[in-house]
């Protein structure tokens, strides 16, 4: 089946191309795009930063509308049924999803667009065992979100759900969308203060590796890339017996944190209507999306193309 697909080859550009889909096999979906995100990633690709990544693995925050259904999965979804994806290629017009890599949703709405989402949520839940551990071996835990962004937002809140019945200390260090921490009634910090027992590092600084923040037996979720090389020996981290885990969409349980997504937009325990900003025609405003998302103006958030 011959398909429209937005690619990149590192140029600075997105192009339009025209991509052979196979057809799903039994353990696959095939979807009709409704909409896709345009991720940050997807623009330090486009301007050579990385990659590029082959065209079948172009597009990853999607949201479609089931067309057909593998045999094995037809207890699950049915045609015509909206499920939110993290499966690729989404900035294709039709595209097949592997079994755990959708999650069934009620509408098609921006809020669906799960994947950023539950890359948040896994921030949390890909290693949850470790944390309840760490929380539950001391009173009044300290914990540390160095970084203020979306994924950190998310987290901070999946936090709260998944410890209802838990009194969280947490500090949140940053700068940036002092508005969503408002909404939480949570006041940013500059910089992090005393020792922590569980630190989330969503932040370009080497602060968690380089400083003195590590309680003993800390545990410590790393879960960006840094700019420039961190240069450790280590010795504080290994005297102090942390824990290091590292948070990844390419994790097998990070369908579980979809799951844990949809739920929570679906409930109301999160609200992300603020994080998308826009959504841009797929047949007249798709160039548009990507040079937005590039030269983002104050308040702008994401944007995503939609196939009206």
């Amino acid at each position: 089946m011959k398909v429209r697909l937005l690619h990149t080859e590192g140029d600075g550009t997105f192009k339009e191309t025209e991509w052979e889909k196979p057809e799903p096999n039994f353990v696959e979906l095939e979807v009709k795009a409704v909409m896709t995100g345009v991720c940050r990633s997807d623009v330090d690709m486009m301007d050579g930063n990385f990659g590029p990544l082959p065209l079948h693995m172009q597009g990853h925050e999607g949201l479609g509308q089931v067309t057909k259904v593998g045999q094995s999965l037809k207890h699950l979804v049915n045609v015509g049924d909206f499920v939110a994806t993290r499966g690729e290629p989404a900035y294709a017009d039709f595209y097949n999803v592997r079994h755990g890599e959708f999650v069934k949703v009620p509408e098609a709405h921006p809020r669906y667009i799960l994947e950023p989402v539950a890359c948040g949520v896994n921030v949390i839940t890909q290693e949850l065992h470790l944390l309840k551990r760490r929380i539950a071996s001391g009173k009044n835990a300290r914990i540390l979100i160095m970084g203020s962004g979306f994924l950190a937002y998310v987290a901070y809140q999946t936090f709260k759900n998944k410890f209802q019945e838990v009194p969280l200390n947490i500090d949140v260090v940053g700068r940036s969308n002092r508005e969503l921490w408002t909404s939480l009634d949570v006041e940013l910090r500059d910089k992090p203060e005393g020792h922590y027992d569980i630190l989330i590092d969503l932040s370009p600084s080497d602060a968690v590796m380089s400083g003195e923040y590590c309680s003993n037996g800390a545990v410590i979720v790393m879960c960006t890339e840094k700019p420039a090389p961190i240069s450790t020996t280590f010795q504080n981290l290994l005297w102090k017996a942390c824990t290091i885990v590292f948070p990844s969409p390419r994790a097998a349980s990070f369908t579980s944190a979809m799951e844990t997504a949809a739920q929570m937009v679906e409930q109301n325990q999160i609200n992300v209507d603020k994080f998308w900003s826009k959504g841009y025609n797929r047949d007249t405003e798709w160039q548009q999306a990507f040079s937005d998302s590039k030269n983002r103006q104050p308040g702008f958030g994401r944007a995503y193309i939609e196939w009206k």
